[in-house]
């Protein structure tokens, strides 16, 4: 009865969250094109063997209607054309940058995106992967909530664009973990660094105070590096915000389960903190408040089995529609759930096979 209690408690917890972060939890929404004095932004990518994404990318980027901004993508040693791709633009605003040899105790992102600060002109410098595309008026749209916040830093979570079952499954289960776990009022409002995050995916930071805290130098060895990022912004008193990106701002991660696996298994152990017991216990709770229910109800647990299963459901439902993903999947989240064990194990196997997350031909090895 103890472990009912704590499920339901668990349960409730994240639904009340959810529900906060609703409603206070704020989205981009696009603006009329920023006036001429307008501050000079500098945008930044990181890419290697991105040939597929990287020409439509730049194309939406360079489209942009704010009026003062640059772009700067570093080729990371791509064997794919991903550089050639970029220089056929042939845009003014546009400057390809061959990336160097990566260092002793450097993350590659971290180091293509150290790399790319040394270059950067821009009042404000946007790290953006080369996987997300930037919709009409997204640029000024992010610059007009940086200017009204008065920002540090400003995150978006980018709408992530799902259509493989794998990506259906398991991409959303992003948005839960930050409108289910994570109340927004604490990142905006409060000193604790327990309330810090950030999405890598699409960070925009005042020049002088990514400078102030050591930028990517300072977390060269770290997978979550925005995470950390954002945990140093908290502790040097900066202004840190989050925003949902509407649609204004998307991303498709991932296109096949393989794929999905590895992008996941990649940083769920830095996330717990490097530690394997610390997942395993992260997983045995997620498996009791998502799965245990419902196979409790379909074996006779009756109503309170029952309306354990229902609120689990609902919570990855509304985190869905409030995300802009399919409402309809969040009846599957059980197998969601089932399948971020198996990522978890594959995460796991690497640690102990490798000493680290493989990704693009690199073992990643924190230091």
């Amino acid at each position: 009865m103890i472990v009912i209690l704590l499920i339901a408690a668990a349960l409730i917890t994240i639904a009340l969250i959810t529900l906060l972060n609703v409603w206070t939890f704020p989205r981009l929404r696009r603006s009329s094109t920023p006036e001429s004095t307008a501050p000079f932004v500098s945008i930044l990518i990181p890419a290697r063997n991105e040939a597929r994404v990287i020409g439509e990318t730049l194309r939406c980027l360079l489209r942009q209607d704010y009026p003062h901004f640059e772009v700067l993508l570093l080729d990371d040693h791509s064997t794919d054309g991903t550089g050639t791709i970029a220089r056929d633009l042939a845009d003014p605003r546009l400057k390809v940058i061959a990336g160097a040899p990566l260092p002793s105790g450097w993350m590659g992102k971290n180091w293509a995106c150290h790399q790319l600060s040394t270059h950067a002109q821009g009042d404000y410098w946007i790290f953006t992967d080369a996987d997300v595309r930037w919709g009409p008026g997204g640029l000024s749209a992010v610059m007009a909530a940086v200017r009204r916040h008065q920002t540090d830093l400003l995150t978006v979570w980018p709408t992530q664009q799902t259509i493989t079952w794998a990506e259906r499954l398991i991409v959303p289960l992003m948005a839960l973990a930050i409108i289910g776990y994570l109340p927004v009022i604490g990142t905006h409002y409060t000193p604790f660094s327990v309330f810090a995050a950030a999405c890598g995916q699409c960070m925009i930071w005042r020049r002088g105070a990514y400078q102030q805290i050591g930028g990517h130098q300072a977390v060269r060895s770290t997978v979550l590096e925005d995470v950390t990022l954002a945990r140093l912004v908290k502790a040097a008193g900066l202004r840190l915000r989050m925003f949902d990106g509407a649609g204004v701002i998307a991303c498709r991660m991932y296109e096949n389960w393989s794929a999905v696996r590895d992008g996941y298994a990649k940083n769920i152990l830095a996330g717990y903190g490097n530690s394997i017991p610390v997942l395993l216990l992260a997983t045995v709770f997620h498996l009791l408040i998502f799965i245990f229910p419902p196979i409790w109800w379909l074996f006779g647990g009756g109503v309170l089995a029952f309306a354990l299963t229902v609120l689990g459901i609902t919570i990855r439902m509304l985190t869905a529609a409030f995300t802009r993903q399919r409402v309809i999947d969040g009846l599957a989240m059980p197998l969601s759930a089932a399948l971020m064990t198996v990522i978890a194990f594959q995460s796991i196997y690497w640690q102990l096979r490798f000493g680290g997350p493989t990704w693009k031909g690199r073992i990643i090895k924190q230091g």
